[in-house]
This record gives structure tokens, C-alpha cells and sequence, in this order.
């Protein structure tokens, strides 16, 4: 698909609106009348080149769209609108210099920092932590202090079941707003590296439950572990105040919300616990 594009009502949807879900569109909606957008255009078609598929331009002209330019209210031209994911996230309008114009695309553009972490998530879901390990540490050495990039990289460490490398993540963890998951998955990397330092069978039937369970999270059983913890629960909802299920709350951070197990266990708890 072309990088610049003629666009009209009657294929809007698609080569705007679907196509952002891959990439960023730029619509620029114009007029052969006005003078600021024979300035503009060429400055946002120069950019769209140099940028190879990064995002698309769409060009809109208003005098054969005018529902188009009803329906997102544009009053005036140029008006550059920015679509992600189906919807308007940046819009200016009028004529800027092209030093703007680039400040404005980094803004809506995808960098390499954040491709990587797509690709990361991506990875996990597919439950293939150590390639999303890789992807993190890939995203890590463009930015490496991005919060998002540093909460993949923890999480797929905890899959691998290296809680130590993850707790040292976690507690040099930015403010963000990425910060409170991370302290999320706090429970369960000390748990890891406390089970490494001194795993000791016992007697109490719940603490040894419980080491059992964070054995079995280490070795990547999460759906046994999960259902260890329940028990505990159910026979003691305050065990170690709150110990058990916080570190059910962490592995259902590790995982993920999209997970099945995050799904079915997260409604499992709620049943335990009320």
C-alpha cells in the first residue's frame, strides 16, 4: 500500500480508519484554493517519504468531501488530523514550519523503543518469554529508562522464573504510570528469590503450601501454584496478612489480563474471597 494517498468518502474507512490499527495516518485535509496548503503538502508528502512507511498521509480535499470535513469538524485548512487505533489522538491546523511539522510526527510515531515493546508483548502473550526478554532488553538499550519496556522485561523474567534479576527492575522502577503493576509483581519476585535463598520444608501445613506454590511459579506452573494459593485462601483468607493473595494478584500481572489463566483464576478468587 502507498505511503501517500488520495482519499474520498467512499474509502475513508478503510485506508484511514482500518489502517490505523497498523500504523499512524495522517489526514491532510486541503483545498486547490489555498495558498498555506500548497506550502504544507509538500512539506508533509517530503516527510511521509523520508519517514518509509512509519505512517501513512492521507490527503482529503474538502471541496469534493464535505461531509468528510463536517463530520471532523474542520473549519479551517490545512488541518492535519493524526489517527491511531481507529480514532483522533493529535490534530493541528494551519500553516507550520517544517521543524514543527517533525516535532509534531515524533509525537505520533511509533519509535524503535516502542516497536520492540510491542513486539515483547506480543511475545508473552504467545507465552515466549525468553524471545520477549530479548525483544525488552532490545527496547531497553534505545530508552533505558522506559517504564513500559522495563515492566516487560520484569514480567518475562518472573515467566522464566529469575525473580532475582526481576527485583532489581522493580525497585529501580521510574514514576509512571506503568509504576503500581510493577509493584504489583513486587510480591512475587521477593517470594522467588526468598525460595532460592532458603527453601525450607515446613511444618505448618499452609507455609508449606505456600513454598510449594511459589516452587511451582518458579518452574513455570502457574495453574497448579494458582490453585495451592486458592486453598490456602480458603482456609485462612488473611494468610501471612494478605501474603497468598497478593502473590495471586502478581501472577496474574505476570501473565497478563488477555491471559486465560488471568480470566479464569481472577474469577476464582473473587469467589474465595466473597
Amino acid at each position: 500500500m502507498p505511503d501517500i494517498i488520495d482519499v474520498n468518502e467512499s474509502d475513508f474507512e478503510f485506508q484511514v480508519i482500518a489502517y490505523s490499527q497498523e500504523i499512524p495516518v495522517l489526514v491532510d485535509f486541503w483545498a486547490p484554493w489555498c495558498a498555506p496548503c500548497r506550502v504544507l503538502s509538500p512539506i508533509l508528502e517530503k516527510l511521509a517519504e523520508e519517514a518509509q512507511g512509519s505512517f501513512r498521509l492521507a490527503k482529503v480535499n474538502v471541496d469534493e468531501n464535505l461531509n468528510l470535513s463536517k463530520r471532523y469538524q474542520v473549519h479551517s485548512i490545512p488541518a492535519v488530523k493524526a489517527f491511531r487505533e481507529g480514532r483522533i489522538v493529535a490534530e493541528f491546523s494551519g500553516l507550520r514550519p517544517e521543524n514543527q511539522v517533525r516535532e509534531f510526527l515524533r509525537s505520533i510515531t511509533p519509535s524503535a523503543s516502542d516497536l520492540a515493546i510491542e513486539k515483547g508483548n506480543s511475545l508473552l502473550q504467545m507465552n515466549q518469554a525468553r524471545q520477549a526478554e530479548l525483544a525488552f532488553r532490545e527496547a531497553l538499550a534505545e530508552d533505558n529508562n522506559h517504564p513500559g519496556a522495563m515492566l516487560g522485561l520484569s514480567r518475562s523474567l518472573l515467566q522464566q522464573g529469575l525473580g532475582r534479576q526481576s527485583l532489581e527492575i522493580i525497585k529501580q522502577f521510574p514514576a509512571s504510570r506503568e509504576y503500581n503493576s510493577a509493584q504489583t509483581l513486587l510480591p512475587l519476585a521477593e517470594a522467588l528469590v526468598a525460595f532460592e535463598e532458603e527453601f525450607d520444608e515446613s511444618e505448618n501445613p499452609l507455609d508449606a503450601a505456600y513454598q510449594r506454590a511459589v516452587g511451582l511459579i518458579q518452574r513455570g506452573n502457574t495453574e497448579a501454584a494458582l490453585d495451592g494459593l486458592l486453598d490456602i485462601l480458603r482456609e485462612d483468607k488473611r494468610y501471612r496478612n494478605g501474603k497468598a493473595k497478593q502473590l495471586i494478584l502478581a501472577v496474574f500481572e505476570m501473565l497478563g489480563e488477555p491471559d486465560p489463566i488471568t480470566q479464569a483464576y481472577r474469577s476464582e478468587l473473587a469467589t474465595v474471597l466473597f
